[in-house]
């Protein structure tokens, strides 16, 4: 006898869902299915190499570390 069928309580083996029957581990078994990992995704477009100085690559860091053309472009 299973631990649950000692303390008086049985598995389910059918739940209902909107009037239909379904067996609990075929429930089970579907939702490990959905778990599992996706294969991975192709990429819409070719990814390069950012070789940018590490404060040109984001607008924040831009704008923190204007570079000297920015700082001549301000005095004009």
């Amino acid at each position: 006898m299973s631990p649950d069928q000692v303390r008086g309580r049985h598995l389910p083996r059918f739940i209902d869902i909107d009037g239909r029957r379904y067996l609990w581990r075929d429930l089970v078994a579907l939702r490990q299915a959905q778990a599992l990992p996706r294969a991975e995704q192709p990429t819409l477009f070719e990814l390069r190499e950012d070789h940018r100085p590490p404060g040109e690559r984001n607008a924040a860091e831009r704008y923190r570390e204007p570079s000297l053309f920015t700082v001549m472009e301000r005095q004009s």
